[in-house]
């Protein structure tokens, strides 16, 4: 298999509404990240790849075949949506075992081989209780259970780690890293950046829709530096690096919520990439000691529009 997914020209409208407009996108087997903010066109895009849409335009095909319609394809496809089609009176191991017996599996081998994926998503202790007595994050884990009940080797998952505590985070980035490292594919949508890093190092940026861009981590991070942004620094005096980031053409505005050295400076800063120039200088030269940098949850939102700007001539 040389081309994992292929879409030539697609383009999907829901009446006035588009829901994906004019994407033309080749990716070989691999990992990777769907990242876009909320109504973007990500569960459009993946609702595509899977047949249970067909484009307004265009063409799409999914290791070599339209997706629309083919069983044969779906068998070597796992799909974990964001909403949940589940049933509240059936325990997860009896739904999973259901599912796989539709596909033709014995009742025996279905019934082993859905105890086996619950196991591999810590849900062995819950696996014979009713759905309806799950929390969302041990839906969320009994849906990835279930995409990979068959064996795929191309698992689609939209939002798979929303509503997830910690601990079921960690289980199911996990397990998803390792289905990487191990030479099957993924495509996983998500609106976090740090989620999704945390699995695979490629991503796709969507917004409105359109494709924007597509890199590694470490170039997503690059043009994060690129936009504007807020950024908040915990350091042991404060108020003396507030005096030298005011200095910065690019910065907008600098506050602090409180008088210790507990609170964070908060800037606001139309270039990232020039002000940690400056703090490299900054910081040393006063003698204070940086303990932590951390940027706001809207940064990456700010990445989304200024793409946009770009895509429209606007930057």
């Amino acid at each position: 298999m040389e081309t994992l997914i292929r879409l030539e020209e697609v383009t999907k409208i829901y009446g006035t509404v588009l829901g994906v407009n004019d994407v033309t996108l080749s990716l070989p087997p691999g990992g990777y990240g769907l990242l876009g903010p909320n109504g973007a066109g990500k569960s459009t895009l993946l609702n595509l790849l899977i047949g249970q849409l067909s484009p307004t335009r265009g063409s799409v095909s999914v290791m070599g075949e339209n997706p629309r319609g083919n069983n044969r394809l779906m068998k070597h496809i796992g799909f974990c949506p964001a909403y949940e089609g589940m049933y509240a009176r059936v325990s997860g191991l009896d739904w999973i075992t259901y599912l796989l017996r539709l596909q033709g599996h014995p009742r025996k081998a279905a019934r082993e081989r859905a105890a086996e994926c619950l196991e591999m998503v810590q849900m062995q202790h819950a696996m014979e209780k009713w759905i309806s007595k799950y929390s969302r994050g041990m839906r969320q884990r009994t849906k990835l259970a279930q995409a990979i009940a068959h064996d795929p080797q191309f698992l689609i998952l939209d939002e798979p780690l929303s509503g997830l505590d910690p601990v079921g985070r960690s289980t199911v980035t996990s397990f998803l890293k390792k289905w990487v490292d191990g030479g099957r594919s993924m495509l996983i949508a998500s609106h976090v950046l740090h989620e999704v890093e945390a699995v695979t190092r490629s991503f796709l940026l969507i917004s409105d829709g359109r494709l924007l861009a597509s890199g590694t981590a470490s170039e997503v991070h690059q043009m994060l530096l690129q936009v504007p942004m807020e950024i908040q620094i915990w350091c042991s005096d404060p108020r003396r690096l507030a005096a030298s980031i005011v200095t910065d053409t690019h910065t907008h505005t600098v506050s602090i919520t409180g008088s210790g050295a507990e609170n964070p400076l908060t800037v606001s800063t139309a270039n990232a990439a020039q002000l940690a120039s400056g703090l490299n200088t900054w910081i040393p030269e006063a003698g204070i000691t940086l303990h932590r940098l951390a940027t706001s949850d809207d940064s990456l939102q700010s990445l989304f529009n200024a793409l946009m700007k770009i895509h429209r001539g606007e930057m």
